[in-house]
């Protein structure tokens, strides 16, 4: 598996504070990979390091297979890091041109064109950036990203300050610069279940160390089991014995995959009717909240509100 990013003991000291402590990591080339954390993990300090903005007090990192502020890695990287600022009196039109200018590229009216339909601004192509949302700021700084074909971008929180289907744009434009373009996608978010579904894998650091790296499929399969919603229960509790849990209506069946296809052919000859049957686990927000000691803010209860 081929590394598109590697720190070793990568260690970024603010005096008596370690912003990254020692930090060893691999990201493979293709693919979406999410770099998870708390506020104060590291994952800022981390991108501008990545990007050549800042130097590391210790360790060292490689990006593309080259030093992170070489000129071909930087002309190979595209990034989006923070809630980007354009001057506010362009088009989003005129901005990405000026980008193109800035990075010695001759301005392409249809490349342009092209990104601002993908990234979901060519209705508002040729207004001034002045009047963007943060969301539609967001768009245009991921294009601003895009414009020159990197080989790998890093956005951070690229769907900050985006409504649901803004959202879902933004997570299929992800997946289709993996799949389509083959750009390697590093990207950090606190929208947990955005980055469960689209993110191949996950770095979860916690005061500048990672705590936790693997495939998401990987990470949340841990202690999941199968819930069944099937009548009669008591059939069902039966056949499992101790490895069969009530759950309201529904019965949790604490099985192997493999074993899953004969349990539900046997309750199906014992006379069961499933109307259920999926598989439930920890998701990546479970797993999130574990390593990294946070505590989770309590459910709301239904039917009940605070006013105060």
């Amino acid at each position: 598996m081929t590394a598109v990013i590697e720190t070793r003991g990568l260690t970024k000291a603010y005096g008596d504070v370690r912003a990254l402590d020692g930090l060893d990591l691999s990201i493979p080339r293709g693919g979406i990979y999410g770099v998870l954390g708390p506020n104060g993990a590291g994952k800022s300090t981390l991108f501008r390091i990545l990007l050549g903005l800042i130097r590391p007090t210790e360790g060292q990192a490689t990006v593309l297979g080259g030093a992170v502020d070489a000129a071909g890695t930087l002309r190979r990287t595209g990034s989006m890091i923070e809630t980007p600022r354009f001057p506010p009196f362009l088009t989003a039109r005129q901005v990405l041109g000026w980008l193109a200018r800035a990075q010695g590229v001759s301005p392409d009216a249809a490349e342009i064109g092209r990104w601002l339909d993908r990234v979901g601004l060519s209705s508002a192509a040729d207004r001034r950036v002045r009047g963007f949302s943060v969301g539609m700021m967001q768009r245009l700084g991921v294009a601003a990203a895009l414009l020159h074909r990197p080989d790998l971008v890093i956005l951070d929180e690229p769907t900050s300050g985006m409504d649901p289907p803004g959202i879902q744009e933004m997570r299929a434009l992800i997946r289709s610069l993996a799949a389509d373009d083959g750009v390697t996608v590093v990207l950090a978010s606190h929208q947990l279940l955005e980055v469960q579904r689209v993110c191949d894998r996950v770095a979860i650091l916690n005061k500048g160390r990672l705590v936790r790296e693997g495939a998401v499929s990987e990470l949340t399969s841990v202690g999941e089991r199968l819930r069944l919603q099937a009548t009669p229960i008591a059939r069902i509790l039966d056949r499992l014995g101790p490895k069969g849990v009530l759950e309201g209506d529904a019965v949790l069946a604490d099985i192997p995959r493999d074993e899953a296809p004969a349990l539900i052919r046997a309750l199906v000859e014992a006379g069961v009717d499933i109307t259920e049957a999926r598989w439930v686990g920890a998701d990546l927000e479970g797993v999130f909240f574990t390593e990294t000691g946070v505590a989770r803010a309590p459910e709301p209860i239904q039917g009940v509100s605070h006013v105060g």
